[in-house]
């Protein structure tokens, strides 16, 4: 645990190996530098644009999806074979890529620069469209079909193929979703010429927010915020018994806030603490296990969250300190289901924490890299200010880059500190001087001049070197190209449900179903307990999360979550759910398939990691995710559980959020058959049962979870003295 994180070559590799979205083909000159400078140019645009002003929205979108859609004509192969294939330079494979992919990416490009190139002309062109507008629609989606194949599988095309059937085919299909159907040429038109397609609001937030905090997270970690979350997590949890695990949690928690990827997080902290685990007694299993169930959390930890979160700012119109303060109770639970789980495993098969000397000494630790909290104190205050989260990603990017380039973990003279003080206070002024775009590029402009004078003059070597920065720039980017193209694709899934309006006609059958449901449940469970209104929402709800499982299996959280929020969230919202409430129960059932199989991604880098089997692996994290399947239920029929959701009340609250507490203490205790000493069967099932009254949001429940619990708690509690006095 003392060692420092891996290379982030190593890491990136790592990565690779286990997530989709990352297995990129290698190449080798010319096409090595042109990607290269593509992607930096693509991160440099983004960060430009935070700070001195976003384009024209159709240009802005324009020019962020032709460098994404043809970056990854350029960076996958077309099969998942490629990324093992040795390149070789040729006529007919310029730079060990294939002459074709050089032509789809410009074909591609060119047909997503078309809009923005006849913005002005747009408006007569919509609802009557050019042959040309047809071709270039059929164009751009047929390539962006194949360039997200390409980026993330099959599944998310074969959804947006489904939809686009039976938008074509309306005609074919029974009862209540039959509708006219739409010739090709309407199709075009609404999903390539309108904002409601391949266009929309999911584009428009990966190329607003997401990839700035993406490019955020990639350079924190290179500076060396990353190791300082991770040694602090280690002093805090290491001594204690089972301490790797403990470790595994608190460092992905932290390490989540950076980073908002299930994977990457599961990577980065599990390459130290899985073989520590395994070092102290763990099963390789549970090792792998822990890890991926805490970085799930790395999607739903404030301030970054993942994209869906910023996807929320524009859904329900809230500004996006609403959305970190929904999500911190919520986050706290699923990391401490995790870590009560962790706890009781420990305890049951004795294993010991870290010694003094496994350990990482926080007092030095803090003294190298205590710079680089910088960063995210200043992104934090500019989100809790109230400006825009793309401001607040350029002020934590620039922090970045200075503290990376004028601090040092060896030492610092005083030029160092009087260097990086005056940097950030031009940062600040930048950030709320209210200057015109043009004085503010000014002021930049001039920094940046006196910052390269300084560092050569008096040759201040910073903690990261010139190399670094490039390679976070260029990482950065290729981290956003999938999540780019699974926006894009998402978007065609959007346009056909505004195009046939199909989104109401799902709603109205899952809430048929669930009142159907609820009428036959309603014979059985006693109306004091639960009514008739109560089941029917229970039924949505257990349908919906269903739903969100099953598809999170094939796609990413962030498409899972659009296409849910668009066709499954209105049906809560008309069963009386708040919508912010309604959202956040589709992302946390959305992020909690990646820990769930078949296709667990989180689960299957962590096990590849600890050398286990990827399906036992993926079910203890499921196992030891429950509470984050629990939580969702409970702020549904309690919404004070977050914090600024409507008729929120301290009284409510405090009863959830000590029920939720217990519960989930109860539930883990069960699943680790111990709590002070060896639990019996009879004892698991009890508190099973207590725990779910527990987690029910209700002062009666909960005292009726405390009461069922009671008789485990004194068998525990003698059998645990008796114990004691054996050992004495």
């Amino acid at each position: 645990m003392t060692h420092a994180l891996p290379d982030p070559k190593k890491l990136l590799e790592l990565e690779e190996k286990f997530d989709p979205e990352m297995r990129f083909r290698p190449y080798v000159p010319p096409a090595t530098q042109i990607i290269k400078w593509l992607l930096i140019t693509l991160s440099c645009f983004h960060y430009y644009t935070a700070g001195f002003g976003l384009l024209r929205e159709t240009t802005h979108r324009g020019v962020h999806l032709a460098f994404v859609l043809g970056l990854i004509f350029l960076v996958f192969g077309f099969s998942a074979h490629s990324a093992g294939a040795k390149p070789r330079h040729s006529l007919l494979s310029p730079g060990g890529i294939p002459l074709v992919d050089w032509l789809l990416a410009l074909v591609c490009a060119a047909s997503v620069l078309y809009i923005p190139y006849i913005f002005d002309d747009l408006a007569m062109r919509v609802g009557n469209p050019g042959r040309l507008d047809v071709v270039m629609g059929s164009i751009l989606f047929f390539t962006l079909l194949e360039a997200t194949r390409r980026s993330m599988g099959w599944p998310l095309p074969i959804i947006a193929l489904v939809f686009t059937f039976y938008s074509l085919f309306g005609t074919v299909f029974p009862g209540l979703l039959q509708h006219a159907g739409a010739s090709w040429s309407q199709f075009i038109n609404h999903q390539y010429l309108t904002s409601q397609g391949i266009y929309g609001v999911a584009v428009g937030v990966v190329a607003t927010y997401v990839f700035h905090f993406v490019l955020f997270g990639v350079l924190a970690t290179r500076i060396g915020l990353g190791q300082l979350f991770l040694d602090i997590a280690s002093s805090v949890a290491g001594r204690y018994a089972g301490g790797p695990a403990k470790v595994s949690v608190f460092g992905s928690a932290m390490f989540g806030m950076l980073s908002g990827s299930s994977v990457a997080n599961a990577v980065t902290v599990g390459s130290l603490t899985i073989p520590a685990m395994i070092r102290v007694g763990y099963k390789r299993e549970f090792a792998g296990a822990v890890e991926a169930a805490a970085s799930t959390g790395g999607q739903i930890t404030p301030p970054v969250l993942g994209a869906a979160a910023f996807l929320m700012i524009e859904f329900l119109n809230v500004p996006y300190q609403t959305i970190i303060a929904a999500a911190a109770i919520p986050a706290f639970m699923h990391f401490f289901g995790v870590f009560m789980q962790v706890h009781f495993e420990a305890k049951r098969h004795g294993l010991r924490g870290l010694t003094e000397e496994e350990m990482p000494k926080l007092r030095q630790s803090f003294k190298m890299r205590w710079p680089t909290l910088i960063p995210l104190v200043l992104l934090i205050t500019i989100l809790v200010s109230g400006r825009t989260p793309y401001l607040a990603a350029f002020v934590g990017i620039t922090s970045g880059v200075i503290v990376g380039l004028t601090t040092s973990v060896s030492g610092n003279r005083p030029v160092n500190w009087v260097l990086m003080t005056a940097l950030h206070g031009l940062l600040v002024l930048l950030a709320f001087g209210g200057f015109d775009e043009s004085v503010k590029l000014a002021l930049f402009a001039a920094g940046i001049v006196i910052t390269m004078v300084v560092l050569r003059l008096a040759r201040i070597s910073g903690r990261i070197h010139y190399s670094t920065l490039i390679e976070a720039f260029e990482t950065g980017a290729k981290y956003a190209l999938a999540v780019g193209a699974a926006a894009a694709t998402v978007g065609i899934v959007i346009g056909v449900v505004t195009l046939t309006g199909v989104g109401f006609k799902i709603s109205y059958i899952i809430t048929t179903a669930a009142q159907t449901l609820a009428g036959g449940m309603s014979t059985v469970v006693p109306a004091f307990l639960m009514s008739t209104q109560t089941l029917t929402l229970l039924c949505a709800l257990i349908m919906t999360g269903l739903v969100c499982i099953l598809m999170g299996c094939g796609i990413p959280t962030t498409a899972n979550y659009i296409i849910m929020v668009t066709v499954a969230a209105p049906t809560l919202v008309q069963l009386g759910v708040e919508p912010l409430v309604a959202h956040f129960f589709v992302f946390y059932y959305g992020v909690l398939a990646d820990i769930t199989p078949p296709v667990a991604l989180a689960a299957y880098a962590a096990a590849g990691m600890a050398g286990s089997d990827p399906f036992r692996t993926g079910t203890t994290a499921f196992r030891l995710g429950l509470g984050k399947a629990l939580v969702p239920f409970v702020f549904v029929f309690s919404p004070s559980l977050i914090l600024v959701a409507k008729g929120f009340n301290w009284p409510d609250f405090v009863i959830t959020f000590t029920g939720c507490v217990m519960g989930i203490t109860l539930l883990a205790a069960a699943l680790s058959k111990y709590f002070l000493v060896e639990m019996k069967r009879w004892e698991q099932w009890l508190c099973i049962l207590a725990a779910l009254l527990m987690v029910a949001p209700s002062l009666i429940a909960t005292l009726a979870g405390v009461v069922l619990a009671a008789p485990v708690g004194l068998r525990q509690w003698r059998a645990w003295r008796l114990a004691s006095i054996r050992v004495t």
